[in-house]
């Protein structure tokens, strides 16, 4: 029986890292900023690396009515927010979502999102042929005052839908 469990384990451990070489995006320190009673939006950060030219596309979640991939920028002196149809990721580099700059934006939030919790996120990435993969995560929820870089891990759920593959770091929902 020890061997049929080696041959089993090493059959599952190739699986594994089969699925992890066609990995596309990585997600890293992804968190949500925490909100008082009665807020009615909040942001979630990140850092995202793709291996291949592509765009973040999407974002969804069950907290918020509506969310949307923002920018912030300075338009004649003024800071303003607005929504984006796609931010770009070129390949092999880091592109940072945070306060003050790219963000997903959720609006309408159902109910306050506090220090501690989860929020799971679905994002949707399409490639430079018009390919779209899904990846859904869970993203911590930290502090009004947390700075820009957030500094924690999410806890990814390792879920992928469409053609695409993806990857994130932390532990796996199921």
């Amino acid at each position: 029986m020890t061997t049929f469990f080696q041959r089993a384990a090493f059959g599952l451990s190739a699986m594994m890292i089969a699925a992890a070489s066609h990995a596309q995006i990585v997600i890293d320190e992804p968190w949500v900023r925490a909100t008082v009673p009665s807020q009615s939006g909040t942001g979630a950060f990140m850092k995202l690396t793709s291996k291949t030219d592509s765009k973040l596309v999407e974002a969804a979640s069950p907290v918020a009515q509506h969310v949307e991939v923002h920018e912030m920028a300075m338009e004649n002196n003024v800071m303003k927010m607005r929504q984006i149809p796609g931010l770009p990721l070129p390949a092999g580099k880091t592109v940072e979502l945070k306060p003050g700059g790219y963000h997903i934006m959720f609006i309408n939030l159902h109910q306050q999102v506090k220090e501690g919790e989860q929020v799971p996120l679905t994002l949707t990435f399409e490639s430079p042929d018009g390919q779209r993969s899904s990846m859904e995560l869970l993203a911590p929820v930290k502090p009004l005052a947390t700075p820009a870089g957030g500094h924690g891990h999410g806890q990814p759920m390792h879920k992928q839908s469409s053609q695409g593959h993806g990857h994130n770091h932390g532990a796996a929902k199921h």
